[in-house]
């Protein structure tokens, strides 16, 4: 398939650099393509080319997001219009409109003394209705290039007629001192909503970019009654789905379906006509990756356009999706056209079938439950997986992890405000909800191996096409939810997970121990939290 041929490269609009207090003195390089784009990126030497064509990039020190690194610019008390809303904490951090202008000067005089900066015009948003204007700003080549392959590509008139809402102003080579920009090192992301401006700086990891703008859209749509996900999606047409979970849960895996058009893979919007993607592009995790499990995505790494992130190669320049010497979250993105099956407009209808996805190390959570309201709105809160050893430094044994909404880095306001209106849509919708184990039973991690994908795939069909509702389902006494005793394709003894123990009190002693770890997590949500909800968490037996 030929790259996408989208928007006009070079073109600008009547809405200069001088609007953000950019002045440059070197070239500045306007809405390039990815041709263009490459070419830039290999005369500067910010990368190099794969045997196939496709630009490689590596980020250096940092290979994830810096979450201790991002904070948002707080206004005023909790009647500010712009941040009052925010639920300040941990996650959404607060920093003054000092550290915020002194830094932000320092940025805006470092990139207009580049030699050369690249400029990208995008939305953040398919639906026309709901978009965001965007500007990302930015040192190098090869962000500008992944920046055009995340968001939505505008056509010619609309580069012309663009005025961005929000900017980002990105200089991953120009480091923060903390003992006087007021951060934590020497890595910074600041949002700033009374200045629309985004400050990204010291780290050249993209993925900053694409979350920077997925946090302003969640803080936004909750205003309007939408609801942003943190999620998947895929449609039949009038069949749609959408797929919750955290970073090797099976979101991207599980959304990319032969006989269900992809929507999208990361970040969605549920409006009052349905879902639309936040992005124009896919930004997949490539470790491990194989052509026999994911072929769509696996394709993609051979099409010239997409931008490989930290992926080690052969002495053929062949990618070896093995290798984790440089980092575990080796990254591909690619524009969304890449995906051949997929809906044209990154749109699809209401969804009938939410999916929460948990990768459960302890073995205790069952393969599929099918959860009330009331449950859903609380797993969606509490937003649980697990990690298992040798995923981080550190960890010899399963670790819960419990992320709010899926998403809780991205989340400004406070889970609640997600929860409500996920729940208030799946009732006007008549949607269900299903948690979909993707891990471990028969004793968890070190004791057994992974739920087969095709006994994972066979579920979730079953779940979307309605299939499993005609099962006979049991009440799990301790979670609550309910279990399905068969579905065609799954051994029916591993559908309840205690049964596939050797040792039944040896189950119920994890059990109890993960539904403690559910109920600790969420003393910090009861605040605010309807009693109904409340109502829904695990109860331990013993």
């Amino acid at each position: 398939m030929a790259p996408p041929v989208i928007g006009c490269a070079g073109r600008v609009g009547g809405y200069g650099l001088d609007n953000h207090g950019l002045t440059p003195n070197g070239q500045v390089h306007w809405n390039l393509e990815w041709e263009a784009l490459y070419d830039a990126a290999l005369r500067r030497d910010e990368g190099k080319l794969t045997a196939h064509g496709v630009l490689m990039a590596e980020t250096g020190e940092r290979t994830g997001r810096s979450p201790n690194d991002k904070f948002v610019v707080k206004i005023g008390d909790e009647t500010n219009p712009l941040t009052g809303d925010i639920w300040w904490g941990d996650i959404n951090v607060p920093t003054t409109s000092e550290v915020f202008d002194n830094l932000s000067a320092k940025v805006r005089n470092y990139l207009s003394n580049r030699d050369e900066i690249f400029v990208q015009d995008l939305f953040a948003g398919a639906d026309s209705d709901e978009r965001l204007a965007i500007r990302v700003v930015t040192e190098n080549a090869w962000h500008s290039s992944f920046s055009r392959n995340m968001f939505v590509r505008p056509s010619i008139a609309e580069i012309e007629a663009h005025v961005p809402e929000f900017t980002i102003l990105h200089a991953p080579n120009f480091h923060a001192n903390p003992d006087v920009d007021g951060t934590n090192s020497h890595v910074f992301v600041i949002i700033s909503f009374e200045e629309r401006t985004v400050i990204i700086g010291g780290t050249e990891y993209a993925g900053e970019i694409k979350k920077s703008i997925f946090s302003i859209m969640n803080h936004l749509l909750p205003g309007r009654g939408h609801l942003p996900m943190h999620c998947s999606s895929n449609t039949t047409g009038d069949n749609t789905a959408v797929f919750f979970g955290l970073s090797g849960t099976g979101k991207t895996t599980l959304s990319a379906d032969p006989n269900r058009a992809l929507v999208g893979d990361d970040e969605h919007g549920w409006s009052a006509k349905g879902v639309f993607n936040f992005e124009g592009g896919c930004y997949a995790k490539l470790i491990d990756l194989s052509e026999e499990d994911e072929p769509a995505i696996f394709a993609t790494t051979r099409m010239p356009g997409s931008i490989l992130e930290n992926i080690v190669t052969d002495s053929e320049g062949v990618p070896d999706f093995t290798d984790k010497s440089l980092t575990e979250n080796t990254r591909g993105s690619y524009p969304i056209e890449y995906i051949e099956n997929r809906t044209m407009d990154s749109m699809a209808g209401h969804p009938q079938n939410v999916v929460f996805l948990t990768c459960d190390a302890f073995g205790v959570l069952p393969p599929i439950s099918r959860l009330n309201p009331s449950q859903a709105a609380y797993h969606f809160i509490s937003g649980y997986t697990a990690k298992v050893a040798g995923t981080e430094v550190g960890i010899v044994e399963p670790q819960a992890t419990f992320s709010a909404c899926f998403g809780a880095p991205f989340m400004p306001r406070h889970p609640s405000v997600y929860a409500d209106l996920l729940s208030s849509k799946m009732a006007e919708h008549g949607a269900r909800c299903w948690l979909l184990n993707t891990g471990w039973v028969s004793g968890g991690y070190g004791k057994s191996k992974r739920i087969r994908i095709k006994w994972t795939r066979a579920l979730l069909n079953a779940a979307l096409d309605g299939s499993l509702n005609n099962a006979e389902f049991v009440i799990d006494t301790r979670f609550g939810f309910e279990i399905p005793q068969t579905c065609e394709g799954v051994p029916d003894e591993i559908l309840n997970p205690r049964d596939t123990w050797g040792d039944g009190a040896d189950y119920d002693r994890a059990a109890d121990h993960l539904a403690n770890m559910f109920d600790e997590n969420f003393l910090q949500f009861e605040e605010g939290t309807s009693q109904d909800v409340l109502d829904a968490a695990p109860k331990p037996l013993s």
